[in-house]
């Protein structure tokens, strides 16, 4: 089942953060679910993961979670998803969540979500997704990033159009409206 009428949330299973993280991933979560849209995420049980479930689930959203097999092995997912989908491996996983969605939005997290944002702004970049990609500011976590990035262009790493293949937001409803700002093209072309 494709659901193309979801946004994908790369976020953190680490519950050892700030509470405004937490409480902006749950307001995350109900926006994407006052949206008439799904949450398709890691299936996490824990942390930023737990919340965006919590608030679709608040607001009578449908969740989906993508997870790989040892994950669910471990009792890391969600027991509350509306669906949950296994996979072999990470790979499959992150490929998985971006056919399933039609915008990805990031909130803060750790290697993981660093990697998967990384990888799906590198994946609209070589043409084989085109869904919006909102980095979700919250309290100025992606700052270094965001500096990074300009400084990638600066040096000549980067052209300076690539630098509109993201969007960055400060609040859950400004990454929404972003999120879903002309979505109606096809986002996901497997190339991989």
């Amino acid at each position: 089942m494709e659901l193309h009428n979801a946004i994908c949330v790369y976020c953190a299973s680490s519950s050892n953060i700030a509470p405004i993280y937490t409480e902006t991933a749950f307001r995350l979560g109900q926006s994407i679910a006052r949206a008439g849209k799904a949450v398709v995420c890691g299936a996490g049980r824990s942390g930023l993961m737990g919340a965006v479930i919590d608030g679709a689930r608040d607001c009578n959203g449908e969740t989906v979670g993508v997870i790989p097999r040892f994950m669910v092995e471990k009792g890391w997912h969600h027991p509350l998803l509306s669906r949950m989908e296994i996979t072999d491996d990470m790979h499959s996983r992150k490929k998985r969540m971006a056919e399933l969605a039609q915008s990805a939005i990031a909130l803060p997290g750790g290697c993981g979500t660093l990697e998967e944002l990384l990888e799906i702004i590198t994946w609209r970049q070589l043409g084989i997704y085109a869904g919006n990609i909102v980095i979700l500011n919250t309290g100025g976590y992606y700052d270094p990033l965001i500096g990074m990035l300009g400084k990638a262009v600066e040096e000549g790493f980067m052209k300076k159009d690539h630098c509109g293949l993201w969007q960055v937001a400060t609040t859950p409803e400004e990454a929404i409206r972003l999120a879903l700002t002309d979505c109606s093209r096809t986002k996901f072309i497997p190339k991989l």
